[in-house]
């Protein structure tokens, strides 16, 4: 059975993607799978290369997405463990520029949590969770992948880190904020489950696609655009505000679980767009201008 369903459904899921690149990267990797002679996830670096040298003549747009299809598959699968090495080294390296990580303000940050602090007052094991998922989401950085498989033995019992499997099968330790901390305690209780899962549901634990579902919920609730919240996009803010608060690079690709640190620079953009912004509006010679 193909992966491509399956990762679709999680681009939707974890990274908010819209509609029309969801169909996009359908079409292409279907075009792909039909090129390599079916079974994409088992390409060979030769293949893929075949592939690129294919597509040479395509727009470079319509190139680079057709690669960033291939390798955004591909990470899933070596996720998913379907395999272990990644052949998309093979492909070509189209010069386009990455686009910037959507993030959250402080304030859109604090709307979101107020709602969620708000309806957990009544102690309801729907609202509590959700207040979880939100503390670990962005007070931890955690990938929907990773929140949604937590066992119940990573919980901390007497030191604040969280043990979680992330890309590649790879353990890292990850901080617990005494706020998450305290949610999780609240939580525990209530899981009305013998289920091995911190976040049980009745086929296993929790899917990545019901927890997109209820963090638009939130943003609903929340008064905010229901398409601009995310599991993704609540981990960009994680990154983003410990990096505006200071944090160092290295550290933020440890607590991300990066392997590559050019993967966690890509936040050092995001702030310096910040910054940029934040001169052009508040400068006092900015001011002058828009005054003469």
């Amino acid at each position: 059975m193909s992966a491509i369903p399956d990762f679709l459904a999680m681009l939707a899921a974890e990274r908010g993607a819209a509609r029309n690149t969801i169909l996009a990267y359908g079409r292409d990797l279907e075009q792909a799978d039909e090129l390599v002679g079916g079974n994409l996830e088992q390409a060979s670096p030769a293949q893929l290369a075949r592939l690129g040298q294919g597509w040479s003549s395509l727009a470079p747009s319509t190139l680079a997405r057709k690669i960033s299809a291939l390798r955004q598959f591909f990470g899933f699968v070596i996720d998913e463990g379907l395999r272990e090495d990644d052949p998309t080294h093979a492909l070509p390296r189209p010069a386009t520029r990455r686009p910037l990580p959507r993030i959250l303000s402080h304030a859109e940050v604090e709307a979101l949590f107020a709602a969620a602090e708000e309806a957990a007052t009544a102690e309801s094991p729907a609202a509590v969770r959700m207040l979880t998922f939100l503390e670990l989401l962005y007070g931890s950085g955690l990938r929907a992948t990773e929140l949604v498989a937590l066992p119940l033995s990573a919980v901390p019992r007497d030191a604040p880190f969280l043990t979680v499997i992330g890309k590649g099968g790879q353990a890292r330790m990850v901080p617990v904020s005494q706020r998450a901390s305290a949610a999780l305690q609240r939580w525990l209780p209530l899981r009305d489950s013998d289920s091995p899962w911190l976040f049980p549901s009745r086929t296993g634990h929790l899917s990545r696609v019901r927890l997109f579902q209820l963090l638009r919920e939130l943003a609903v609730r929340a008064d905010l655009p229901p398409e601009k919240l995310s599991p993704h996009v609540l981990r960009h803010a994680f990154a983003t505000h410990l990096l505006e608060g200071g944090a160092d690079l290295r550290a933020l690709q440890t607590l991300l679980g990066h392997a590559d640190i050019s993967t966690t620079q890509i936040y050092t953009h995001v702030d310096a767009a910040r910054l940029v912004k934040l001169v052009n509006e508040r400068h006092p010679l900015a001011q002058q201008r828009a005054s003469d």
